[in-house]
């Protein structure tokens, strides 16, 4: 194949390939999809049931037990969780690794059916199941909408205003709300008067429900047309509540000269939430997946500033969190890098190559790189985080190819060939070994991206990003560089039997690789034991799944003790809110009090409804100052609140991991697990200090009063268990009547005891039970035998059918789990379990180890590909096992640099040393051809070796040095710095093995040819 001389000879075609790269490149970055972290498809489903009044035991018992067994039949299914509490089960069904995105559709399918199928099993008073399969869609513009001053049916209009204008913006897929205020309508029968009446609370209830609700009326003929009949329409306002009337024992009373009825807040509302101290709603709003969403921010933006002048005055709206702006800054800082890295490779090979060579090759880059814009839109490989970085990474290889045949054609023309000559000589000795070595490097990248998992769902686009440059990169080094060649460069320049190769720099390293293959045996024991004490020396080299972000954000966890009100939470969290927003080095502070935020980023994860709870998210002035605002807000915490739980996080990149440190323990007896859990808890508290916030996900017992039915009394008067339930709950939060329509909102109608019969000491003894035996009320008093306080679970997990505690830790800021989990994983396991039990780790070493499996299931097939490949271009073992035989070498580099710049080996670091094995073992098939083309054309095993080493000296080290300095921008990005320091410190060791080891292993490997070159010189000196 001459196609290098072809796109000289026919220029046309290479230029229309020129052209497409340079507009296509354009209109691809332009036109493609814009995100700030890739996607990953959240393979989970939750199947929500309450149970209203049910204990966490009996949930865990009667709810969850049955639909598990239902769901555990599923095929698909790869783990079933559960949490159970006061009246709620929430199931969170995974599916396995290897079903994709557009399979899971018809899975969730699969499980509602079984679902309904289980639900005949279930207890009557259970409520229907909800599965619920897109809690991990992201609303990635977040906005806090305050209105002060206003009522909450305002409110509630502003928020149902703005959902709707919103929904109609192109490009936005949902629009959620949180956090609008709770309100109730009271019905509050005086005591008093329903007791000297003798009237059952059922009649009220019965009463407010069938005037509420909407029946079917049907239609009669009017002549030719149907008349349809409306039912009468359900009350409009609370005054007409209050007006309503109902029959008892055979008259009509009015429910106003009853009870009282008003409108308000309910006590203990699910979800609180503030930004800056001011009470406010959340509006978060998500794009669709084939949109940009920079465009989208920017339409969601202008839409809201039109909004905003149609508002009432004082409604302000202020941003949380936008994910377009982030993204793109991310773009231009993105541009920047490229600049600079293109930069750099043009000014090192100027310096080098000289400013011809330079051009060439940079021109080529950039052709490469526009062309990658265009197959990424084509492919739909967004533009994010990972593929920019990906592209940066690349950088180095994707010069490599353009490097050796411009140097090989730039060399051929100074001996006197033409360019026609010339690029055609330098393409057929070298476009199939840089085919099958770019190959090499892109399967270096397969594992992760053949991976199923998350982890490799959200580092795919690493791996297609670089096999679409890469490739590109031999196709623009084969067809671009040699027309460009073909018009800079110049013929002629060396004399006689100048090489090219005779200057200062190339002799000293010919006279390097002279005596090293004298003395390879001394440079294979330097290699050798180099790798030795590196590997040693990697042991001390921190351990780190995904690093934290460089986002400005970061979050303070609460945590009360288990069943704190609502209300105390909130006012604990005032003060840490106050203490903050005095701070110079924090712009914001949005709070949540409840449960947790609308999903805003990917790797959020929302917690789930627990009064007791409350999450800060913190926006400081910039990532640099989180460090010292979280040591001082830990010690405020402390000092402010010591009767809470409070640990500060970072947002880390990558999949989500709960706590970093996890102990699971699995059995049939609750107390049991308690025990265990303690011993747990006691040696994460004891082992180190390096540890905080150590828990278990029960949390404590919770305390709690149960009336004593006193049987023989109550069934005498007629009053069961259910009516004495009743009695309680009309005293305390109230018993469900109705709900009254307000346009599209529902508003619960609750029917109570005035509040101002209840703040009486003794409220519940004192309350009175409707009895339909004798037709009027009895103290409850008479009915039971006062109360008992006993401790409850409040919360019972549960994995796989199984009930499982999980003891939680986190480690201290600076440092990484793997770290302090080598530390107390013995203590831990020391443990002694009883039989029937068993425990296993979660947290970090388990996301890290799944996702490691992961790949490393992928491992052989992407590494047997790369050592077929291997094989085939040499057609001979030997030279591959020269090849193969430096690959593991590179972690010497690895280990110093990550040592030197005390970086952890995370797992984009792992994804760094993949690639530097890419890059060396592509340098390395090239140095061994050549070896391979002198020895053809004549010369001895030794001096072909010298010959080719020279002659490879120049693209090994200008493309090392390209690589390494183009390296430079990542050093600043949290996500890449440790794979970027990987490469570095990797690709100037791996250099070395290329310019000294493969010549030496070569020599030493290829024994026959030596020596039969050894025995050809004594027989020509003999003669």
């Amino acid at each position: 194949m001459k196609i290098a001389r072809f796109s000289i000879e026919f220029p046309i075609y290479t230029w229309i390939f020129m052209l497409f790269a340079i507009f296509g490149g354009a209109f691809g970055y332009l036109s493609v999809g814009k995100l700030e972290d890739p996607t990953f498809t959240l393979k989970s489903a939750l199947v929500i049931t309450p149970y209203p009044g049910a204990s966490a035991s009996e949930v865990a018992t009667e709810i969850s037990e049955v639909l598990e067994a239902e769901i555990q039949q599923m095929d698909e299914v790869k783990k079933v969780t559960s949490r159970n509490t006061q009246g709620s089960s929430v199931i969170e069904v995974e599916v396995e690794d290897q079903y994709g995105g557009d399979e899971l559709p018809q899975i969730w399918d699969d499980l509602r059916d079984r679902v309904a199928d289980a639900r005949a099993h279930l207890p009557s008073g259970a409520l229907p199941s909800i599965v619920n399969d897109d809690f991990g869609e992201v609303f990635g513009i977040l906005y806090a909408v305050s209105a002060p001053g206003f009522s909450d049916a305002e409110i509630w209009e502003m928020a149902t205003f703005l959902r709707r204008d919103l929904l109609t913006v192109e490009g936005v897929a949902n629009v959620e709300i949180r956090g609008l205020p709770e309100e109730a309508i009271f019905v509050e029968p005086s005591s008093q008067i329903v007791s000297s009446l003798g009237i059952d609370p059922g009649v009220i209830i019965n009463a407010i429900s069938t005037s509420t609700a909407i029946n079917p009326t049907g239609f009669v003929t009017n002549g030719s047309a149907n008349l349809r009949i409306q039912g009468p329409s359900a009350e409009d306002s609370v005054r007409e509540i209050s007006g309503l009337t109902f029959g008892f024992q055979g008259k009509v009373l009015n429910l106003l000269d009853v009870a009282e009825v008003t409108r308000g807040r309910v006590d203990a509302p699910a979800h609180i939430l503030r930004h800056n101290g001011q009470e406010i709603f959340t509006l978060g709003v998500s794009g669709l997946p084939s949109e940009n969403i920079v465009a989208v921010g920017q339409r969601v933006e202008a839409a809201l500033n039109v909004l905003q002048d149609m508002l009432p005055v004082g409604v302000t709206v202020t941003p949380i969190y936008e994910q377009h702006r982030v993204v793109d800054e991310a773009n231009g800082s993105f541009l920047v890098s490229l600049a600079l890295s293109v930069g750099v490779v043009i000014a090192v090979l100027a310096l080098f190559m000289g400013p011809r060579a330079a051009v060439v090759v940079g021109v080529s880059l950039l052709l490469t790189v526009m062309a990658t814009f265009f197959f990424m839109y084509l492919f739909d490989v967004k533009v994010e985080r990972i593929s920019l970085g990906a592209l940066i990474i690349a950088m180095g290889m994707l010069v490599d190819n353009a490097i050796v045949i411009a140097e090989g054609m730039q060399q051929e023309m100074r001996k006197g060939r033409t360019s026609r000559e010339a690029a055609d000589t330098a393409a057929q000795k070298t476009q199939i070994p840089l085919l099958g070595a770019t190959i090499i490097g892109i399967m270096a990248f397969a594992g992760i991206g053949l991976s199923p998992d998350a982890t490799g769902e959200f580092m795919f686009s690493l791996f297609a990003v670089i096999g679409i440059s890469l490739l590109l990169s031999w196709l623009v080094a084969v067809t671009v560089t040699p027309l460009l060649g073909h018009y800079l460069f110049k013929t002629g320049g060396l004399v006689g039997d100048d090489t090219g190769y005779d200057g200062p720099v190339f002799r000293a390293y010919g006279g390097v690789v002279r005596w090293a293959l004298k003395l390879r045996w001394l440079v294979i024991a330097g290699l050798l034991g180099t790798t030795v004490a590196c590997v040693m020396a990697f042991a001390q080299v921190k351990q780190q799944f995904f690093p934290p972000a460089t986002t400005p954000l970061f979050y303070l966890e609460y945590k009360a003790a288990q069943g704190t009100a609502i209300g105390e939470v909130s006012r604990d969290l005032q003060v840490i809110e106050e203490w903050l927003l005095a701070r110079d080095d924090v712009d914001a502070v949005t709070a949540t009090i409840g449960q947790g935020l609308t999903r805003f980023i990917l790797t959020y994860n929302p917690a789930t409804a627990d009064s007791s709870y409350g999450q800060l998210v913190i926006r400081a002035t910039s990532d640099e100052v989180i460090p010292a605002l979280r040591a001082d807000l830990d010690q405020f915490g402390i000092e402010a609140l010591p009767w809470a739980e409070l640990q500060t996080k970072r947002i880390i990149y990558g999949p989500p991991v709960s706590s970093d440190i996890e102990a699971r323990f699995s059995g049939p007896d609750a107390s049991v697990l308690r025990a265990l859990a303690a011993q747990a808890e006691d040696v994460l508290r004891n082992a180190t200090p390096l540890l905080h916030s150590e828990h278990n996900d029960w949390r404590e017992t919770e305390i709690i009063t149960r009336p004593i039915y006193a049987e023989d009394r109550a069934q005498a008067a007629g009053i069961g268990r259910s009516d004495v339930a009743n009695a309680i709950a009309l005293a305390t939060n109230g018993l469900p009547a109705g709900t009254y329509r307000e346009r599209d909102r529902l508003i619960d109608i609750v029917v109570r005891t005035p509040r101002s019969e209840t703040t009486r000491d003794g409220q519940l003894l004192d309350q009175i039970v409707y009895s339909t035996a004798i037709g009027g009320y009895l103290p409850l008093s008479q009915v039971i035998d006062g109360f008992e306080v006993v401790a409850e679970d409040p919360v019972i997990e549960r994995r796989n059918r199984v009930q499982t505690i999980t003891v939680q830790a986190n480690v201290i800021d600076g440092l990484t789990p793997p770290t302090i989990f080598a530390e107390i994983r013995p203590l831990i396991e020391a443990i002694e379990l009883p039989a029937g039990y068993r425990m296993e780790w979660g947290g970090e070493f388990e996301s890290a180890g799944e996702a490691q499996a992961s790949l490393g299931r992928q491992m052989p097939l992407s590494f047997g590909t790369m050592l077929l490949i291997t094989v085939l271009l040499f057609g001979k073992l030997r030279q591959t096992a020269v090849i193969w035989t430096i690959v593991p070498m590179a972690i010497n580099g690895v280990a110093l640099g990550l040592l030197y710049s005390n970086l952890a080996f995370s797992f984009t670091a792992m994804l760094g040393l993949l690639s530097l094995s890419g890059m060396l073992i592509k340098n390395a098939i090239v140095l061994v051809e050549e070896i391979d083309a002198q020895k053809e054309v004549g010369l001895p095993q030794d001096k072909a070796i010298i010959t080719a080493s020279v002659s490879r000296l120049r693209p090994v080290v200008l493309a090392a040095a390209t690589t390494i300095l183009g390296m430079i921008p990542l050093l600043s990005d949290g996500f890449f710095a440790a794979m970027a320091v990987t490469i570095m410190g990797g690709l100037g060791f791996a250099s070395i093995l290329t310019l000294i080891g493969v010549p030496v292993l070569y020599h030493t490997y290829l024994r026959k040819e030596r020596l039969a070159d050894k025995r050809g010189e004594l027989a020509a000196v003999a003669a």
